[in-house]
């Protein structure tokens, strides 16, 4: 059971460091709000890991395809590194490494910044192009199969009209509005 959202009573025993006090002001979640969450984590991870999955036949990862549609979406297909960590939520270093990968691939190029010496452009390669138009149909059909066709069109709306503001108010946490 995971200790950090249930109460304590139901949970494993709480270290004697803790203030009691603070576990008592604690909102626990009930049993309905438990499942829930639960359901949000399991269905989360599930879908990560299928659309990965279904990406390796492409030679991809998610996360390279994520850098793909957002070097695609861009203004000349390119993006300064450190726009592209923020857009992709990696850190500066992860995203690096990645993109070495995705460059040895032939799919992505690191170009230097006109008049910033210290600053790097990811640009979408031809080849990068190229994959991205021959790997998104196939992401879409994934995407629509084990997420989207799984609601109805009331279904869609209401989830988008409550996780909207939560993405809203994570992103201004990110400083991202």
């Amino acid at each position: 059971m995971d200790t950090m959202d249930t109460h304590p009573a139901d949970a494993a025993p709480v270290s004697s460091a803790a203030p009691a006090e603070a576990a008592e002001e604690t909102p626990w979640l009930t049993a309905k709000e438990q499942q829930f969450w639960r359901a949000h984590l399991e269905v989360s991870k599930l879908l990560d890991y299928q659309l990965s999955r279904e990406l390796q036949s492409h030679n991809l990862a998610l996360n390279d395809y994520e850098i793909l549609v957002v070097l695609s979406e861009a203004p000349d297909r390119r993006m300064r590194m450190t726009d592209l960590a923020t857009a992709t939520l990696q850190s500066k270093s992860r995203l690096s490494h990645q993109i070495t990968r995705m460059e040895s691939a032939g799919l992505v190029l690191r170009q230097e910044c006109p008049g910033d010496r210290r600053g790097l452009y990811a640009h979408l390669t031809e080849q990068g192009w190229a994959t991205m138009q021959k790997v998104a149909p196939d992401h879409v059909r994934s995407v629509r199969a084990h997420f989207i066709d799984r609601f109805t069109p009331e279904q869609i709306d209401a989830v988008h009209e409550a996780l909207a503001p939560i993405a809203e108010h994570l992103r201004t946490l990110r400083g991202r509005s």
